[in-house]
């Protein structure tokens, strides 16, 4: 379907409201109902904004939506601000990311002073998704998701706090701040393992939290298996505390064929993602003489 008339519809409307909106700043134009005037402009900005949409115009949508979100503010609609907001980040999402960051923290900024600190976390985890797929930032991507946990926290979401700490700790690992992952994968392991829905996931927390301590020490990671099987008894029974077991001796040996083995017989039952193969070549190139790969 063509949509360039809807383009030019779109360029005409955004002039007829720009038009407006300087009359009504006018002396007279703010006698005679300027207000009135505004509230028409913004609702043309918005109507404007979606014909950009259908014609895939996504930088000129967002930025009529971003012209409605400023009038609805200076009318002190703040919600529909807000929104407005919301809807220029989904544009420019597509044409401009760091454009859609800014409006989507402008967002933010609204909901938080309005106490929508629910709703302010979602799109903080809307930004760091941003960072991660679009502009590769892995820092930034963090400091969003730890912000929407900590409001997720505030607020007693805590399934949705620990969701967005769980990317903190996965990332963290990524970049070697294994103290930092440690603590998250530890804290959400001993929320979950008391649950009856939850605790079967707290093995493999616990198991993420092992394979940090053992890039940094293979005495620590002996350590922290222990406290885990303590802590948590159906760890010790779990097929990942098997693993790090076998993994330790062939360490403490420095037998990388028989890490290569238990890491293998492992994966044929369990499929070992790409962040777990990761930190597993971290800990086997710290035995000597070996080749770096799990093959």
């Amino acid at each position: 379907m063509d949509n360039s008339g809807k383009e030019k519809e779109a360029i005409q409307l955004m002039a007829e409201a720009d038009k407006k909106v300087k009359s009504s700043g006018s002396f007279l134009g703010g006698m005679f109902g300027g207000n009135h005037k505004v509230e028409e402009a913004c609702e043309m900005y918005a109507r404007a904004a979606n014909m950009f949409k259908m014609a895939k115009n996504w930088s000129a949508a967002g930025n009529a939506f971003c012209q409605a979100a400023r009038i609805h503010m200076q009318l002190q609609n703040k919600h529909d601000s807000a929104t407005s907001y919301v809807d220029a980040g989904n544009a420019f999402k597509k044409a401009d990311p760091q454009e859609a960051i800014k409006c989507l923290n402008a967002a933010i900024d609204i909901y938080t002073d309005m106490g929508r600190f629910t709703i302010a976390a979602k799109h903080h985890i809307t930004i760091a998704e941003v960072y991660e797929s679009e502009l590769v930032d892995i820092e930034k991507a963090i400091a969003h998701y730890e912000q929407a946990a900590d409001y997720y926290k505030g607020e007693e979401s805590n399934s949705s706090a620990n969701k967005c700490l769980l990317k903190v700790a996965s990332y963290s690992a990524q970049l070697e701040q294994y103290p930092k992952a440690i603590e998250i994968y530890e804290q959400v392991g001993t929320n979950t393992m008391d649950n009856p829905l939850l605790k079967y996931s707290a093995k493999e927390y616990f198991f993420k939290a092992s394979l940090c301590h053992f890039i940094v020490d293979e005495l620590n990671a002996k350590l922290a298996v222990g406290k885990y099987e303590e802590m948590f008894p159906a760890f010790s029974d779990s097929r990942e505390c098997k693993l790090l077991k076998k993994l330790l001796e062939a360490h403490e040996e420095q037998n990388a064929e028989a890490f290569t083995e238990a890491v293998k017989e492992f994966d044929s039952i369990s499929r070992l993602d790409q962040w777990h193969t990761t930190m597993l070549l971290r800990i086997k190139k710290t035995i000597q003489g070996d080749e770096g790969d799990l093959k």
